[in-house]
């Protein structure tokens, strides 16, 4: 019997990184967890628009980097 890879290599976001994440809305990262990342939505042009909470956390599954800290 062969062990499975319980998980992929994920690349976990750094602060100040800028993810995207479900259906294309962005943040910037502020805090990174075990398991998630704290998220600042306020980054978005639209985010007045959209109705959100100002922060989220996400899974590292569930993002993709799409700018790093500058």
């Amino acid at each position: 019997m062969t062990e499975k890879k319980e998980e992929e290599d994920i690349i976990v976001a750094e602060i100040g990184n800028i993810i995207e994440f479900r259906d294309g809305l962005q943040g910037i990262v502020e805090k990174i967890n075990e398991n998630s990342v704290i998220v600042n939505l306020t980054y978005m042009e639209n985010f007045e628009q959209l109705g959100m909470e100002e922060r989220t956390v996400i899974n590292h599954k569930r993002y993709k980097i799409i700018a790093d800290s500058q």
